[in-house]
């Protein structure tokens, strides 16, 4: 079977943009539960929160490093595999990475070093600044990000000149409509990631040797992070689907299995959407649920189905839409699922985390990574709701990508495979090794003992 060259490409750019996402949400995340640890530990210096602070900025600096690193080969992307992308529409895309790049130099130039090894070289208050500065820095930085991607699903405020974009009010380009929705769901994602990893590792943690304040601290810090996330993906998937359903209806009714027009749209919970004969096989369903996350007609006034695409080519990744949200919303409850059975222990058994079954403390281990997954696949079913398009409506992939060779672009992508795996590898390894060791104390400068 032969590989095109556009999937080739898709592949490699969903690669290197997932993974990028991935750390960013992460490090942002982070950055906003250190700066709480700091906090506590500014008011209440020989507590627990300072050891908990001292052990995940390690993790962050790992976190921040990695999402750094591969923002790099996302820019080389750009103009590698869309290389007419920056041609026809620079005069928005450009002005906006310029924005993340300027706050994220800033926030590694001025305050960064100051968060990771200036706390015995300055004051307790302005270290604690210093965090909340990098907070901030990563949360502009993340926010310039979410600017380009929901304008490039509304793209609002510019006009088209002669086949390139030119910017006709930057206020519509920045706060547009899709740009509180898909900023929820990023923050939303990297509350998943933290709390899951943090619950997962100490779990880990409790399984070997008895734990000490500081990581009971944060086995429960984990734990309401997963709690508070869990929920709000749900608030924040129904918010995200309704809005598809306006901008994006075909991926919409992908997305439901709703394929014929006028029939009762029926919320799919389980089941297999089948392209060659336009059905969807149904395992778990719910009746007349669905016209909730469906595009409406504005003629007909009924739900638009993807019978609107049967005679155009432009049929989207029915079974891939249909997934993707479908593993988000279940990995969601399988967290609230595992939260409540940690509940009911440490209801009855208390805060002694070494006391609690050996299969609850496997399944947090098990599900340390659950976040991930879970914010991966809403990040890749927004993505996929545009249809074959970079910037909706406007520029298409295939007018697009580059006209390099298909083993070219197999090279690079396995190229970037390994690089990645490396990249992952060497993180959990790491992160593991600082679970394993602890923190190493720091003496003050001038002190000898």
């Amino acid at each position: 079977m032969e590989i095109s060259t556009l999937s080739l490409a898709r592949t490699q750019f969903a690669i290197t943009v997932n993974f990028h996402v991935l750390f960013a949400a992460f490090a942002m995340t982070l950055s906003w539960i250190l700066c709480v640890f700091k906090y506590r530990s500014f008011r209440q210096p020989d507590s627990a929160w300072t050891a908990a602070y001292r052990f995940w900025v390690r993790i962050f600096a790992l976190a921040f490093f990695v999402a750094l690193a591969s923002a790099v080969p996302v820019l080389v992307d750009f103009g590698i595999i869309w290389p007419a992308l920056m041609e026809r529409a620079g005069n928005v895309a450009g002005p906006i990475i310029a924005c993340g790049i300027t706050t994220l130099f800033v926030t590694k130039s001025v305050f960064f070093g100051v968060m990771l090894f200036g706390q015995r070289r300055v004051s307790p208050l302005s270290h604690l600044i210093s965090v909340l500065m990098v907070s901030l820095g990563l949360t502009a930085t993340v926010f310039w990000e979410v600017v380009l991607q929901s304008w490039s699903h509304i793209p609002q405020g510019t006009i088209l000149v002669e086949g390139r974009l030119q910017v006709d009010d930057w206020i519509e380009v920045i706060l547009n409509p899709a740009l509180g929705w898909y900023g929820l769901l990023y923050a939303t994602g990297g509350l998943f990631v933290v709390g899951s990893l943090m619950l997962g590792l100490t779990a880990w943690q409790a399984g070997r040797r008895p734990l000490e304040e500081s990581e009971r601290l944060v086995y429960r810090t984990g734990a309401m992070i997963c709690c508070i996330a869990a929920v709000l993906q749900l608030f924040v998937l129904d918010g995200v689907a309704r809005q598809n359903a306006r901008i994006h209806p075909i991926a919409a009714a992908a997305t439901m299995g709703y394929w014929d027009a006028g029939s009762e749209p029926d919320m799919v919970w389980l089941g297999w959407p089948d392209k060659q004969y336009q059905t969807t096989d149904v395992l778990i369903g719910t009746e007349r649920l669905a016209a909730r996350w469906l595009g409406i007609n504005p003629e007909s006034k009924d739900r638009i189905s993807l019978e609107a695409v049967s005679e155009d080519n432009e049929m989207p990744a029915v079974q891939s839409l249909f997934w993707l949200v479908r593993i988000a919303l279940v990995g969601s409850f399988l967290m609230l699922l595992q939260l409540f059975a940690t509940a009911y222990v440490v209801f009855t058994r208390g805060d002694q985390i070494n006391k609690y079954p050996v299969w609850l403390l496997r399944v947090q281990v098990w599900m340390s990574g659950l976040g991930a997954i879970v914010w991966s696949s809403s990040w890749n079913w927004v993505q996929l709701s545009q249809v074959r398009y970079l910037v909706s409506g406007l520029f298409r992939e295939e007018d697009l990508v580059t006209n390099a060779t298909t083993y070219a672009l197999m090279g690079g992508l396995v190229a970037s495979l390994l690089l990645y795996l490396a990249l992952f590898a060497g993180f959990i390894q790491m992160v593991l090794h600082a679970a394993r060791f602890g923190v190493v104390p720091v003496r003050k400068p001038g002190v000898v003992k």
